[in-house]
């Protein structure tokens, strides 16, 4: 297996911290007072992010497409879900734009997305056969 190109490297790590800041976003809210239902899916959205940042940065070959494809669609999920919870509500949860650190997350998030999908892109794209 050929060593990962720079560009990749740093992508993981990008997306890693974004797993992190997002998870820790999460982490925050618990401590800072959310409870109930509410928090214990938030402390699990926390220890996803980090079991999902450290694959991201240690994993090699199909563990880490597998890694990256699910971070991005952990982020993804975790996005749909604060914005159902804002418009519509979400298991009778319902959010509001001035609650603690939700222009916050919605900005880490999408930021988030983007850094990931270009990851994804980048695991997941062909590698170049070498001429003999």
């Amino acid at each position: 297996m050929a060593p990962p190109t720079p560009a990749l490297r740093v992508m993981r790590i990008l997306s890693a911290l974004a797993l992190l800041a997002a998870g820790g976003i999460h982490l925050f809210l618990v401590f800072d007072g959310v409870g109930g239902i509410l928090g214990v899916m938030f402390v699990l959205n926390a220890v996803g992010a980090l079991v999902l940042a450290i694959g991201m940065l240690f994993l090699q070959g199909r563990w880490l497409q597998l890694a990256t494809v699910l971070s991005l669609l952990f982020l993804i999920a975790t996005l749909l879900a604060l914005i159902l919870a804002l418009t519509v509500g979400l298991f009778g949860i319902t959010e509001t734009w001035d609650f603690t650190l939700v222009p916050e997350t919605i900005i880490v998030e999408s930021i988030g997305i983007v850094i990931l999908g270009v990851t994804t892109v980048l695991v997941l794209r062909p590698k170049p056969v070498a001429a003999a």
